[in-house]
């Protein structure tokens, strides 16, 4: 299938190369040239712009930082919606509010197109082994049309509702995420002024039915100290 796939930053740029290695024609499209440049490697073409990237794609698919920037690569010089064909799917993934969904739908139906608003749950290391989970909102049978292809990137797609069910779950998801790290980063600093091991803590809380599975992802990064980011503090904010 020919694919558009437009933002190559620690996410993007792990699912275009997903579908590439499943075997799809996959044009990519990133602001910074250098991030895109990289996916040639694994079968991915370089598009000098948005609307050069989607010219011809059956499904296009953007995963922007926020809803400025998605609207900027939307509506900006050479942006992709007006280069887009009537009929043609898209699919968001970008960080952004459920009213830029509806909006940004509102925009595709005008246009003629499709539009599905499905953010994800995963970091860098769910993106790079296909093990994402989609949250999706929009008509069913679009859905149904792009989910072989959102299986190349993940482990499971949930169907929440109409364009904008699928940002409102994420936003839900991203609260209980962020409320958990958060607590989790008490304990161990509670248990660091009681003079417990780390290790020892670890070993102790994880395992038990208390701990969300996530947190043991994130168990080799606080005892290496390891702090580069997977999942940007501002963009949960």
């Amino acid at each position: 299938m020919d694919i558009a796939f437009l933002g190559m930053g620690i996410m993007g740029s792990r699912m275009a190369a997903n579908l590439a290695k499943a075997g799809h024609a996959v044009k990519v499209w990133n602001r910074t040239v250098e991030k895109a440049s990289a996916l040639t490697e694994f079968g991915c073409t370089l598009a000098p712009s948005p609307a050069l990237a989607v010219k011809s794609a059956q499904v296009v698919f953007t995963m922007l930082s926020d809803p400025e920037a998605l609207r900027q690569t939307a509506f900006g010089a050479q942006g992709f919606l007006d280069a887009m064909t009537p009929g043609t799917l898209w699919v968001d993934h970008s960080t952004v509010d459920p009213t830029t969904s509806r909006q940004m739908g509102q925009n595709a139906t005008n246009r003629g197109l499709r539009f599905l608003d499905i953010p994800v749950s995963g970091s860098s290391g769910a993106a790079a082994g296909a093990k994402l989970i989609f949250f999706a909102g929009g008509a069913a049978e679009d859905l149904s049309e792009v989910s072989p292809l959102l299986l190349s990137m993940g482990a499971r797609v949930v169907h929440a509702g109409p364009v904008g069910a699928g940002a409102s779950m994420k936003l839900a998801n991203n609260l209980f995420l962020a409320q958990a790290q958060a607590a989790w980063s008490e304990t161990l600093g509670l248990a660091a002024k009681m003079g417990l091991d780390a290790a020892t803590v670890h070993d102790a809380i994880l395992p038990t039915h208390v701990a969300p599975p996530f947190l043991g992802l994130k168990r080799a990064k606080i005892e290496n100290s390891e702090w580069s980011p997977e999942f940007p503090l501002k963009h949960a904010l």
